[in-house]
């Protein structure tokens, strides 16, 4: 499974990055807008430089001319961008248009199987089953992934599942045993994964044994 991060934060980038783990990155409008005093399209374009992989950026229009046209100048920042776009009717129509134009495309605030495979149809590179927020209303988001990759196997359809709204390291762990192609993961969350206590305890008592053999 490769690994996204889920940020518009360039010193968090630049640090996962340097780990050799990151395949990509996802941002959205509420993670551009922390970025303050930094120009949208500045940002993506400075990502792009960063990281060599799929970058994703979000359309701001509601209606499917709009999307196109900001996709199309998205997209021209950087071979690596992939689109953002919103799982409904308008946003469909717009992949269905960039997709014929070679454009790719992240179809996000997906929350049913239903809505994920008609995505994949209309010609999504991409579809974003939103996990956590399934989990903060009592429904399961890791059932959600399970189903898209039950379906998308048994298909054989190419759209790539990425595992968003990832809450904790657990969640990352599920989707992974799931079988979703990919996860996006905030800053936060992956800092979580590195450590262990039993990995801090070890260390310590590695070097305390060194320390006194050296006296």
């Amino acid at each position: 499974m490769k690994l996204f991060i889920d940020t518009a934060n360039i010193n968090e980038i630049e640090d996962m990055n340097q780990l050799g783990i990151l395949s990509g990155v996802t941002t959205n409008p509420s993670l551009i807008a922390k970025e303050s005093g930094q120009e949208f399209e500045d940002i993506i374009e400075e990502i792009t430089s960063i990281v060599d992989g799929p970058v994703s950026a979000e359309v701001i229009s509601t209606k499917a001319e709009g999307m196109v046209e900001q996709a199309r100048e998205l997209a021209s920042i950087s071979d690596n961008v992939v689109i953002k776009i919103p799982m409904t009717k308008e946003g469909l129509k717009a992949v269905n248009q960039l997709s014929t134009e070679g454009i790719k495309t992240n179809v996000t605030l997906v929350f049913s199987a239903n809505q994920a495979l008609l995505a994949a149809k209309a010609g999504a590179t991409y579809v974003s089953p939103f996990m956590g927020r399934l989990d903060d209303i009592g429904h399961n988001g890791v059932t959600l992934v399970e189903e898209i990759v039950q379906i998308f196997k048994e298909y054989e359809v190419e759209t790539e599942i990425i595992a968003a709204s990832v809450r904790h390291p657990k969640h990352v762990k599920e989707v992974a045993k799931a079988g979703s192609d990919i996860a996006t993961i905030p800053y936060g969350v992956l800092e979580k994964m590195l450590g262990h206590p039993k990995t801090d305890e070890g260390l310590d008592k590695f070097l305390s044994d060194w320390e006194e053999s050296q006296e």
